[in-house]
């Protein structure tokens, strides 16, 4: 696997390596599991990936695994068990937005829209094959980021929501000669 050509990134060391070979791009259509991804990337704003994923398991015990159903229960004296644990991402304002998050996760769910089939028909349904110098954001992670903030989401803006399309696969990112980019584009 050392002789194969991946995104500069993907190369850094061994947990990114190992993420970039079997997840990161790889398209998501389950709707929790976007939404955990959604979050994850909340709460690398400011941060490296690097450091996220070294705490992503602490992170996913701290939020009940993810669960919006759970997650949307907690309470102040969840938020202040959370700001304490060491061995998650502290930021009180991004704690407090999951929990926010998972509200408007379920009230999406309530009102009869699955969060997977949401995010995919704004894209048609299929991948977007990015070709080209990769942006930050653009008009689709805006205008995506809007209706979300709509919808009551918090943390969610244009430079965050592109790199979750870029994780979750709906816009195809990996460099043009990366082993992964056919492999996940045949995925789509």
């Amino acid at each position: 696997m050392t002789d194969l050509i991946r995104c500069p990134w993907g190369t850094t060391d061994p947990m990114m390596l190992e993420y970039h070979d079997k997840e990161w791009g790889k398209p998501v259509r389950d709707s929790r599991a976007l939404w955990e991804k959604l979050m994850l990337d909340g709460f690398q704003a400011g941060l490296s990936w690097r450091i996220v994923l070294k705490k992503r398991d602490a992170l996913r015990l701290a939020f009940s695994h993810f669960e919006p159903e759970k997650v949307a229960e907690f309470t102040e004296d969840d938020i202040e068990r959370l700001v304490n644990n060491a061995d998650i991402i502290r930021s009180r304002i991004k704690i407090t937005a999951v929990i926010n998050n998972a509200r408007a996760y379920l009230a999406m769910q309530q009102a009869g829209e699955e969060f997977g089939e949401w995010i995919w028909a704004q894209i048609g349904g299929k991948a977007i094959q990015h070709v080209g110098p990769v942006p930050t954001k653009d008009a689709l992670s805006e205008r995506i980021s809007k209706d979300l903030k709509k919808r009551g989401f918090k943390f969610v803006g244009p430079t965050i929501v592109y790199a979750w399309l870029e994780a979750t696969g709906l816009i195809n990112t990996h460099h043009p000669e990366c082993f992964r980019r056919t492999q996940v584009a045949k995925e789509a």
